[in-house]
């Protein structure tokens, strides 16, 4: 697990940072801070591998912060201006991200953390060797039932717990949307949406930012999953 911390002084970038470290699963976010000056007590004290860091920053910038800082953690700088791109390399930064930038881009820079580079790739790969079994046994009440996994058409997220939809009926069920995404195999089941993981072979086409199922339930694409979704389903 990757320990990291976020300084960045605008909420919705903020939002946006926390949603896809909780998407990859491999990064623990320790501190979210609006300056970079409130950081370096932190960096000092806590063990920290990674930091998401913005260029333009009260106080003192992002790349001021770089200067002063001694033994820094691998920086991914965030940012809307290119402008500072080379000289950020020069402080030894492992990506530059512009604003905004999607998912699989975010993903594409945290591989290159030199802990995690490997790792995250590894575990995705264990992930396709070794998916769920044929069948998986579904806790309700004090029954256990037994879902052949073809069988599911997609499973959504309904606050504490996730929805199973089968070709028959749906079941609930209390683990999260992140245990079937990281279990089940990923070559035929993938995360479209914050709240939805779908089995590929029930659809029946993609229009806009929407999947039809072959019995023309609509489900959405969530903009930070499209990318990676599309590549996925349209070979080159």
């Amino acid at each position: 697990m990757i320990q990291c911390i976020i300084i960045e002084d605008q909420p919705p970038a903020q939002r946006v940072l926390k949603k896809y470290i909780a998407d990859i699963g491999n990064l623990d976010l320790k501190a979210t801070f609006t300056d970079a000056l409130s950081a370096i007590d932190f960096i000092k004290s806590e063990k920290i591998d990674l930091i998401f860091l913005d260029i333009h920053l009260p106080k003192i910038s992002g790349i001021e912060f770089l200067k002063v800082i001694k033994h820094k953690p691998s920086v991914i700088l965030t940012t809307a201006f290119s402008d500072y791109a080379l000289e950020s390399y020069d402080f030894g930064v492992i990506d530059y991200l512009l604003k905004p930038f999607s998912f699989e881009r975010f993903v594409q820079a945290v591989n290159k953390v030199p802990r995690l580079g490997s790792e995250f790739i590894e575990e995705k790969t264990l992930a396709e060797k070794n998916p769920l079994s044929d069948v998986v046994f579904i806790k309700s009440g004090y029954e256990h039932i037994k879902i052949e996994v073809e069988d599911i058409r997609f499973i959504r997220s309904d606050a504490d717990y996730t929805e199973i939809h089968t070709k028959k009926q749906k079941y609930l069920s209390q683990e999260t949307l992140r245990y079937w995404q990281e279990n089940l195999d990923t070559r035929k089941f993938i995360r479209i949406h914050k709240s939805y993981i779908l089995n590929i072979t029930e659809i029946y086409k993609i229009n806009a930012n929407q999947v039809i199922l072959e019995d023309k339930e609509t489900l959405p694409i969530g903009r930070a999953f499209k990318e990676g979704f599309m590549q996925l389903i349209i070979k080159e």
